[in-house]
């Protein structure tokens, strides 16, 4: 029980920190953590979208925005491994306020 509690408190640093890495390499410049920016902030992001929309709209912001009915989208395309999508995903998560589900 001590060491999984210890590996899992080490994978969430590590995904906090590579996401974080991917945040100021990719998204910096139209997101902010918590608050609006050209984009929308990773705090609003968070309580709107599940994971599996977060990992959706980085992979494809065109095709996902029509299924959200947005009229367009500005938000370009990131070719960026599997393990970055993820980090970057779950470091956008970590913005959401507690206690919302």
């Amino acid at each position: 029980m001590r060491y999984t509690l210890i590996f899992l408190i080490f994978t969430i640093t590590l995904f906090a920190t590579n996401g974080e890495m991917v945040f100021k390499s990719y998204c910096w410049g139209c997101h902010h953590q918590s608050a609006t920016a050209f984009g929308p902030s990773f705090e609003e992001i968070a309580t709107k979208r599940s994971r599996e929309e977060i990992r959706a709209m980085v992979s494809d912001p065109e095709g996902v925005s029509k299924v959200f009915g947005y009229k367009r989208n500005a938000m370009p395309k990131l070719n960026i491994s599997d393990e970055n999508l993820t980090a970057i995903t779950e470091y956008i998560l970590s913005f959401k306020p507690k206690g919302k589900k």
